[in-house]
């Protein structure tokens, strides 16, 4: 399923802007690392209906990603 592309982009503000509350980091690190994340790939391919699920349940899969990066790229956002 696709989702209307206004609203996508939307709700990534939303979760970007929830998950940079969330790690306290700024938002623009926020945003870099949501546009190289699994989730945002899952979200805007449509996989799953993951743009249908809640803002802070992809906050917390962002932020999931986040502790578990690679200790090479630990330090790029």
């Amino acid at each position: 399923m696709t989702a209307n592309p206004v609203l996508l982009q939307k709700k990534y503000s939303r979760v970007v802007a929830l998950f940079a509350a969330k790690m306290e980091i700024t938002l623009s690190d926020a945003l870099d690392f949501f546009y190289h994340s699994l989730t945002y790939r899952l979200m805007s391919n449509g996989i799953s209906d993951m743009h249908c699920m809640s803002d802070d349940y992809l906050a917390e899969e962002l932020c999931g990603e986040y502790t578990n990066r690679p200790a090479e790229n630990a330090g790029a956002c």
